[in-house]
């Protein structure tokens, strides 16, 4: 069998036409994961709920370090706007605070994605301040 030798030009434009075509179809794979991650569309809640007795007084909630502050609460219950946001997410949180009765009361807070419960903080006490924070 005869040996078939390439001109070293040859040869040195046969691996950069390789390399560049191993390239592109790394970095077009790349773009697409990009794409998708940036067109994803995710609905965000915050709740906030007391035992018997527990009156909340003041929420703040945010997602990637932009707070939303609300005062001026009352009740045993709480619940954020749905927030819908488009692209990639870091991280939520949210801090509820509220007065309990006695040493038993407790205060849940919640953050919810999709629909689905993702985290959720507890605290106890007179001086209720249940936070959580979700990392995506």
């Amino acid at each position: 069998m005869k040996k078939i030798k390439l001109n070293p030009v040859f040869r040195g434009l046969f691996v950069a036409l390789i390399a560049v075509m191993v390239l592109s179809f790394v970095e077009s794979c790349r773009k697409d994961d990009d794409v998708s991650e940036e067109t994803k569309t995710q609905k965000i809640v915050f709740k906030a709920e007391g035992s018997t007795g527990v009156n909340i007084s003041k929420a703040v909630y945010g997602i990637d370090g932009n707070p939303i502050t609300v005062t001026g609460l009352s009740g045993t219950t709480w619940m954020s706007p749905e927030i819908t946001m488009e692209g990639v997410i870091y991280n939520t949180n949210v801090v509820v605070n509220a007065t309990g009765m006695d040493a038993s009361s407790t205060l849940k807070v919640q953050i919810y994605v999709d629909g689905v419960l993702k985290k959720e903080g507890v605290s106890t006490g007179t001086n209720l301040s249940a936070s959580t924070s979700y990392t995506f």
